[in-house]
C-alpha cells in the first residue's frame, strides 16, 4: 500500500513538472470569471504645478517671465479685479466680469491665466467655475479683498500685515465654493504692489509671486490699438503680459486680443499659460 502510494506522488509531481515546462513565462493571473470586471488600473497621482524655490532668506520667490532662449512663448494673463467693498456697484448694474474676453480667447485658443480676487468669484460663481474646469486656462490667486499689500498703492484700501496671509487663503477658499477644481499656487499682488514684509508675511502659504515683464495699458483705455501696440512692442521669448478681464475697468481689451494674438503667432510666438513658463524656468526666478 505505501508503495503504491509513492508511486502515485512519484507521478503527481512528474505531471506538474511536465506542466511547467509546457509554459512560455511567468504564470499567467487567472483571468475573471465572466461577468467579473476586472480591476481598474491605479491613476497616477496629479503632480503639482511648478514652482520657483524660496527666494533669499526663505522669501516668497517672484517670478516676472521666463526664460528668453526656451523659444518664443508668451503668457497673455488677466486680472479678474474686484474689490471687497465694491459689491454694492455690483447690485447697481456695473460688470466686473467680461464673458466676451473669455468667449474670443476660446474661440482663439488661446491658453491664459487668469489671476481672480476671491470676491470676483463670489460676485460671478458659474463663470468662475467654468474658467476654472477648461483646460485652456488656469485660476491663479489676486487676494480676496483685492486690498493692497503695501501703503501708497495706486489708492488702493490697504490690508494689514497680520491679515495678509489669512486674505489670501480666503480667496482659495472662495474658489472652492464656486466649484474651482484646482486653483494653482501663483498669486499676484493687488496692483503689483509689494515689499519685503509681504513676501516674508506669505511665506509659509507656499505661493509663487507672479509679476509681468510687458504692461498692456488697458486699464481704464478707450484705444485699443493702442493696447494693442503696447502689448507687440513689449512682448519677447518668455514674456508675461498683464491685463484685465473686468468690463467696466478695461473695456478694450477684448478688441485689443483680436489684434494681438494673430500678429504675435504670425512672429512665431506660442501662447502658454504661466505654469509653463514657471516649469521651462526650472525653479529659477
Amino acid at each position: 500500500m505505501i508503495t503504491l502510494v509513492r508511486r502515485a506522488a512519484a507521478l503527481c509531481v512528474l505531471g506538474a513538472a511536465l506542466a511547467a515546462c509546457g509554459t512560455s513565462g511567468p504564470a499567467q493571473a487567472p483571468r475573471p470569471a465572466s461577468g467579473t470586471p476586472s480591476a481598474a488600473p491605479a491613476k497616477p497621482a496629479p503632480s503639482r504645478p511648478p514652482t520657483l524655490a524660496p527666494g533669499p532668506a526663505g522669501l516668497t520667490p517672484v517670478f516676472e517671465h521666463g526664460p528668453r532662449t526656451a523659444g518664443k512663448t508668451v503668457a497673455l494673463t488677466f486680472d479678474a479685479d474686484m474689490t471687497a467693498d465694491q459689491g454694492p456697484r455690483a447690485a447697481s448694474g456695473e460688470r466686473f466680469d467680461n464673458p466676451g474676453l473669455i468667449s474670443t480667447l476660446r474661440r482663439l485658443e488661446v491658453p491664459a491665466t487668469v489671476f481672480m480676487t476671491g470676491r470676483w468669484a463670489e460676485e460671478y460663481p458659474d463663470e468662475a467655475r467654468s474658467i476654472g474646469r477648461d483646460p485652456r486656462f488656469e485660476i491663479a490667486n489676486h487676494s480676496y479683498s483685492h486690498y493692497a499689500y503695501t501703503d501708497d498703492c495706486y489708492g488702493l484700501p490697504t490690508v494689514s500685515r497680520e491679515r495678509m496671509r489669512s486674505d489670501l487663503e480666503r480667496a482659495y477658499t472662495a474658489f472652492r465654493k464656486a466649484g474651482v477644481p484646482d486653483a494653482m499656487p501663483y498669486f499676484r499682488f493687488p496692483g503689483g504692489c509689494y515689499d519685503r514684509a509681504a513676501l516674508k508675511e506669505l511665506t509659509a502659504a507656499g505661493v509663487t509671486a507672479v509679476q509681468w515683464d510687458v504692461v498692456s495699458g488697458d486699464a481704464f483705455a478707450t484705444d485699443a490699438d493702442a493696447v494693442a501696440r503696447e502689448v507687440l512692442d513689449g512682448a519677447k521669448p518668455g514674456s508675461v503680459v498683464v491685463m484685465h478681464c473686468t468690463r467696466s475697468a478695461a473695456p478694450v481689451t477684448e478688441r485689443a486680443v483680436r489684434t494681438i494674438v494673430p500678429a504675435l503667432r504670425e512672429r512665431g510666438y506660442r501662447f502658454v499659460k504661466v505654469s509653463e513658463l514657471i516649469g521651462t524656468a526650472n525653479g529659477r526666478a
